[in-house]
């Protein structure tokens, strides 16, 4: 049996990078049904790439920073999936993503850093407060998984709110794992480096010193090269799966072992 076997999955953040490996992966582990709920109309694409798999898809346009969009996107799941069996919290952005610089704590905007704590962190809350009802009554090990970062644990220049919110991240994992613990729902949270996605190729971009900033993003790494997305992908549906059904409220670096020493090539 797959890892997914017959579950009913959603993946925010889905319509590139990490969110959609993770979407396709979960396609290719069996998955009955994927929603992907994204912001950008591309989800699409990914939703027609996992039919081709052949698992049931929708792409739902989601605002993740707008709690009505939120509970309709798990709510239209639910009716037309019939319930939810796993969620995984994945959507993020950056603040170089918004200012196309790296700022500061002295200088970042106040609506940047709200609009980075609301879809990075109160949207996670929000995803698992609306999918907690589904979630409890599934009877397929019901589980999820949210995206923190090698900067839930170290500051990075040039992202002071992202960083802060992925801190965040890990105590809201946490808190979920123990207040829907007796209902049978394991929470868990992936803690990636630096990952080959569009949102780490536009974060280098946006430096003043490209190479300064390749070095801060993946000279961490013991292992001297980017993460892929797949690696992600295949950590995601052991976390959402049964085989991990022994673990919960814990975040799992994928790093390239960069927790493990936080040194500089």
């Amino acid at each position: 049996m797959k890892k997914l076997q017959d579950k009913i999955v959603i993946v925010t953040g889905a319509a590139q990078g990490m969110g959609k490996a993770i979407a396709i992966e979960a396609a290719k582990n069996g998955a009955a049904w994927i929603t992907v709920a994204d912001i950008q109309g591309k989800g699409q694409e990914t939703a027609d790439e996992i039919i081709k798999h052949g698992t049931k898809a929708m792409f739902i346009k989601t605002d993740l920073s707008s709690s009505k969009s939120i509970k309709n996107m798990i709510e239209t799941t639910a009716k037309e999936a019939g319930g939810i069996d796993v969620l995984v919290n994945n959507a993020g952005i950056t603040d170089d993503g918004i200012t196309k610089r790296a700022p500061s704590i002295m200088d970042l905007p106040e609506d940047v850093w709200d609009k980075i704590m609301s879809i990075n962190l109160k949207a996670m809350w929000l995803c698992s407060k609306y999918a907690a009802p589904y979630l409890s009554k599934s009877k397929k090990g019901p589980a999820i998984v949210n995206a923190a970062s090698t900067s839930s644990y170290f500051a990075y220049t040039g992202l002071p709110a992202y960083s802060t919110s992925k801190g965040g991240v890990v105590s809201l994992t946490r808190q979920i794992a123990l207040d829907l613990g007796e209902a049978g729902v394991r929470c868990n949270a992936y803690a990636p480096g630096a990952i080959d996605t569009p949102m780490l190729a536009a974060s280098a971009e946006n430096a003043d010193d490209l190479a300064e900033a390749q070095k801060r993003l993946w000279g961490p790494h013991i292992i001297k090269r980017l993460g892929r997305p797949e690696e992600v992908a295949d950590l995601v549906c052991f976390l959402a799966s049964d085989q991990s059904s022994f673990i919960t409220g814990a975040i799992i670096p994928i790093d390239a072992g960069t927790i493990a020493w936080r040194g500089i090539h």
